[in-house]
């Protein structure tokens, strides 16, 4: 399932000439992987208190065109690759149509309270990973 939220670009979000700061698209995507775990049953908070924390540990994001204050930009996420330790969303914004940004995030499973890794992702995420990597094939 891809989910695809919009987001208008503030006077926060972009530097002195009024053009995106490349870290507020790293802000985005972050929300795009909250709001895809929310819309398929998810609360990241539900999963911390199953000693659950799903960090970053592989970015690739190719910066295409720049967006600008004002801007009304759609992020969208979806599961692109799933091994059984890590899943990889794949996110990208538009901006009327037209591609900005591309990403690939590769996220990991961790206990909360230990910071270790899970060799296994934990079953209750593993089956929608499988699932929606199927659904993309």
């Amino acid at each position: 399932m891809k989910h695809i939220f919009e987001q208008k670009v503030y006077y926060a979000d972009t530097d002195a000439y009024g053009v995106v700061w490349h870290g507020s698209y790293l802000r985005w995507f972050e929300m795009g992987r909250v709001l895809w775990c929310e819309a398929n049953g998810y609360k990241l908070q539900e999963l911390e208190a199953q000693n659950i924390v799903m960090p970053v540990t592989n970015l690739n994001v190719r910066y295409k065109r720049s967006a600008r204050l004002d801007d009304i930009l759609e992020i969208h996420t979806w599961i692109s690759e799933f091994n059984g330790t890590s899943v990889t969303f794949k996110q990208e914004i538009y901006n009327n149509g037209k591609l900005y940004i591309t990403a690939d995030v590769e996220v990991v499973a961790i206990a909360a309270d230990t910071g270790k890794l899970y060799r296994k992702m934990p079953e209750v995420l593993a089956t929608v990973f499988e699932k929606e990597c199927l659904c993309q094939v």
